[in-house]
């Protein structure tokens, strides 16, 4: 007779779940043997630890649309999963945790792995945190796990103790207080007001300097996004998860808005007049336009978001590319100079762009690694790009192709995410090459164990090219960037230190490919051959710690402060580079 495990996992199969993140322990014994004998309708991918699990689920949430799943069990593997559902949290994605618990009967007794879950979950599952104690709630608290996850674009979770998980289901009818459900979700069509659109169509047509900030949630609507462009004669920015979705190439697109921006987007931001505000809620506030200065739109699915980060006229609850085809019959085409000035932005930015990606030095320069990347990602690839100095030159100089889909952990900012990112890609898409982009430290962190789980799999993939670029320049380089330009303090090698380890060999004795890239005429041939490979390859950049990480047209004082703590430290290299970066955008103003 089947068990609630068995149920749990039936449930999982009915809602179109393909594949379950883990790790196992007594907790969930019940349920793994469940999923062993699920005849292959699911699969269980295990990550080397429950965080990496949990990682893997918003990643396959982020690449696929659908609900990501992780599995943990009792005690340690819940407080472990913890990280990956706040970054499903915080990143707006759908994930339900399944969680062991220690058996009912031992419940308030301080036995070994308790933990108070549903007080753990409290505010990372906010909106659905229920433990299972019944075979009859099974179907209703599954289906609401999921139904809620997908209505909120968030994580929940269902605790189930370990002895519930072996009571055998039963066929009787429901009864009084037994609440019968199904695998049922719908997805509302959102559109907005015709008084809305109008009051912003008047607001657009007024304008003469028009910006738009893209964010994640015009994902869909790029089409709508370029018309718009073309008739107001606007430029465009977007926020980092918002990158993927505008086409970089385009000549209104100034790149990326914020500290790790484009100069091109700080321009656009500090001259408009107008802006309209597409599914984006990005928390660089000091880089929107000044209070006052420009009038605002914002659109957004999420009403919560609207107003929420700049001043707003005019606010419109709607889906993102439904709510730009019904604005735009209602624009004017515009015919002004705004748009020779934002093409005037973008070549500046071009300009400085060249001169810093002709570096040809030793230790070689992260942004060339990363920004020669550009001549050979794949059209079909999937990127996955870590937390720390590499999202700068990712966000900068990586220039992806129309469709190419990128995740990172963008709100928590969590170091350690891109190997399990880019893991759950490649499982949801194994015929489909993988790129993904990390530090030294993230790495170290928790990037060389999901190596072993991408040795142990590749063999498996239709396509088997999964590049690993790690930038190795012994040093927690965003953090020590941040403590001279916010601070004013010098670098703590303490602190910021990363120990040496050989990527490329270790690569090698996991049986993948490793290539130690250590001289510049040599970045074209890495990236040609890791990409031409019939294995996972780790490129193991040997890049240099003193490329600043200066926001765009940095205000003298931060700048200053930022040089004077270098120069404290006694790195000549660094204050050269620093004012090397300065006289770059001097020659280059918009």
């Amino acid at each position: 007779m089947a068990n609630v495990a068995d149920g749990i996992v039936a449930r999982l199969v009915a809602w179109d779940v393909r594949r379950v993140f883990g790790y196992a322990g007594d907790g969930i014994n019940t349920l793994l043997a469940a999923v062993g004998r699920a005849d292959d309708r699911i699969e269980l991918v295990t990550a080397r630890h429950e965080e990496m699990a949990a990682f893997m689920a918003t990643g396959h949430a982020k690449y696929t649309g659908e609900v990501g799943v992780c599995l943990a069990t009792q005690g340690p593997g819940a407080v472990h999963i913890l990280n990956g559902l706040y970054d499903a949290k915080l990143d707006r994605k759908p994930v339900v945790a399944i969680v062991g618990q220690v058996m009912t009967t031992a419940r308030g007794s301080s036995y070994q792995q308790e933990i108070d879950l549903p007080t753990l979950f409290k505010d990372v599952c906010a909106q659905y945190a229920q433990t299972l104690t019944t075979p009859e709630q099974l179907d209703a608290v599954l289906d609401n796990a999921f139904r809620t996850a997908i209505a909120t674009s968030s994580p929940t979770c269902v605790i189930v103790p370990h002895d519930v998980q072996q009571v055998d289901l039963t066929d009787e009818p429901p009864g009084h207080g037994i609440i019968p459900s199904s695998p049922a979700i719908a997805v509302p069509r959102v559109l907005p007001r015709d008084a809305e659109l109008d009051r912003a169509a008047e607001l657009l047509n007024s304008g003469e300097r028009i910006a738009l900030l893209i964010g994640q949630g015009a994902v869909g609507a790029q089409a709508e996004i370029a018309e718009v462009v073309e008739i107001l004669g606007a430029g465009v920015t977007t926020s980092l998860l918002g990158k993927p979705v505008v086409d970089e190439s385009s000549p209104w697109s100034c790149g990326v808005m914020g500290h790790l921006g484009t100069t091109a987007s700080a321009d656009l931001m500090r001259e408009c007049d107008t802006l309209l505000i597409v599914g984006s809620n990005d928390p660089w506030t000091e880089f929107y336009p000044a209070p006052g200065q420009a009038r605002a739109i914002q659109v957004d699915i999420e009403t919560r978001n609207l107003g929420s980060k700049y001043p707003v006229e005019v606010p419109i609850a709607g889906d993102t590319a439904e709510t730009l085809r019904m604005l735009l019959p209602r624009l004017r085409r515009h015919d002004s100079p705004w748009r020779r000035d934002v093409e005037s932005m973008i070549g500046a930015w071009n300009d400085i762009s060249v001169e810093r990606l002709a570096s040809r030095t030793m230790p070689l320069d992260p942004q060339v690694v990363v920004g020669t990347l550009s001549a050979h990602i794949p059209s079909n690839a999937q990127v996955a790009v870590d937390v720390g100095s590499v999202v700068y030159w990712y966000a900068r100089y990586l220039q992806l192709p129309r469709g190419v889909p990128t995740h990172l952990s963008s709100t928590l900012a969590s170091m350690g995410s891109a190997m399990p990112y880019g893991l759950a890609a490649k499982f949801a898409h194994p015929n489909r090459p993988v790129i993904v982009l990390a530090g030294d430290g993230a790495m170290q962190m928790n990037g060389n164990s999901e190596l072993i789980t991408l040795a142990h799999h590749w063999r498996n993939w239709e396509d088997p090219r999964f590049v690993v670029l790690v930038l190795n320049n012994g040093d927690l380089a965003e953090v020590s960037w941040e403590q001279r330009e916010m601070e004013g303090d010098l670098r703590f090698p303490p602190s910021q230190d990363v120990p040496l380890f050989p990527f490329a060999e270790y690569a090698r004795l996991l049986g993948l490919g490793g290539i130690r890239l250590e001289h510049p005429q040599d970045i074209d041939d890495a990236w040609s051959n890791a990409l031409a490979a019939d294995t996972p390859v780790v490129i193991e950049a040997v890049v240099d710690r003193n490329i600043p990480l200066l926001p765009p047209r940095a205000s003298h004082e931060k700048w200053s402060t930022m040089r004077d703590a270098v120069a404290r430290e006694g790195a000549g290299d660094g204050v050269r580079k620093l004012k090397n970066q300065r006289k770059q955008e001097d020659r280059h103003p918009r």
